[in-house]
């Protein structure tokens, strides 16, 4: 296991390295900050000091290697938006996101779990029928569509949620709602794919066999074996909340990772931009060392 994270760091750093070359470069083509922050009637002076400050005035390249030397030191330079060390914006930004994302992918990973599980259990039943047609409504409905339509009925019509914001519970019932759909639709079918496999096999036909009551047989014998496909799909939607939920984010007003890289980007904050994409892809490496431990938990027989 050792050996396999250490292997897994290693491609992990490379990728990194790559991804900040890559972004260092193309934020620079967006253009000078200095159109953004200072007034158009800013005197040539005025402009040459702001460049100066930030860094702005030298060679592209030089720039580059700046920027890496300091990285080495962990300083991941200052927001020029707002004026303080852009490592401490992103975390911020991070620590709301990590929040959405958690509660988010817990009720995600319960409800998708229970009704796939039962579903797989009544197969070609009413209920499998229900649970399949509103899983697959909601895998398929884009996030912003259901975004605006939420904030249309239930914020402007009904008036009974704030439309952004995070002051108190009732502004995160839309963004969690709005999160939830379509990763809820992608591992319903998941699981009920995976349980309907694991209740047709010998052992849960031993155990139907020897008299095991239905609960036991779907949520002990059958569902741990069916659940390592599962992880692979929760993994990859936990990444993508945490890749930034971009879009609900910003149309929610929520303080999270992902609107603070679009008004970076927007604002040509660069130091913001590099910082919140490193701070996501070392959470993400986390996340799949995480997966890869709970592989060898729930099937001994993966070795690494």
């Amino acid at each position: 296991m050792k050996s396999f994270l250490g292997k897994r760091a290693v491609a992990s750093a490379i990728s990194l390295v790559g991804l900040v070359i890559l972004v260092f470069f193309l934020s620079r083509l967006t253009g000078d900050p200095t159109d953004l922050f200072l007034p158009e009637h800013a005197s040539q002076e005025a402009r040459d000091k702001f460049r100066a400050i930030h860094g702005l005035d030298q060679p592209l390249i030089i720039q580059f290697f700046s920027y890496l030397g300091d990285l080495l030191r962990f300083d991941f330079g200052e927001s020029v938006r707002r004026s303080e060390p852009a490592i401490d914006s992103v975390l911020r930004g991070f620590a709301w996101t990590l929040q959405l994302g958690a509660v988010t992918m817990s009720l995600v990973t319960v409800a998708a779990i229970v009704v796939g599980s039962l579903a797989a259990f009544h197969v070609g039943g009413f209920f499998d029928r229900v649970a399949t047609f509103f899983s697959l409504i909601g895998a398929s409905a884009p996030d912003f569509w259901i975004a605006i339509v939420a904030i249309v009925v239930f914020s402007v019509n009904l008036g009974w949620l704030p439309t952004s914001g995070t002051g108190t519970i009732w502004h995160w019932v839309m963004p969690v709602s709005v999160l939830f759909i379509r990763p809820f639709g992608l591992i319903l079918q998941v699981v009920r794919g995976s349980m309907i496999a694991a209740l047709n096999s010998a052992y849960v036909k031993t155990a139907r066999a020897k008299g095991v009551r239905n609960r036991p047989i779907i949520f002990v014998h059958a569902l741990r074996n069916a659940l390592l496909p599962v992880i692979t799909v929760l993994g990859d939607q936990t990444a993508a909340i945490l890749n930034g939920a971009v879009v609900v984010e910003t149309i929610f007003g929520f303080p999270g990772i992902g609107k603070l890289m679009i008004d970076s980007i927007l604002q040509r904050d660069f130091n913001v931009i590099l910082a919140a994409i490193m701070v996501t892809a070392f959470a993400i490496f986390l996340m799949n060392v995480l997966i890869d431990i709970l592989y060898t938990v729930l099937d001994p027989r993966i070795r690494y």
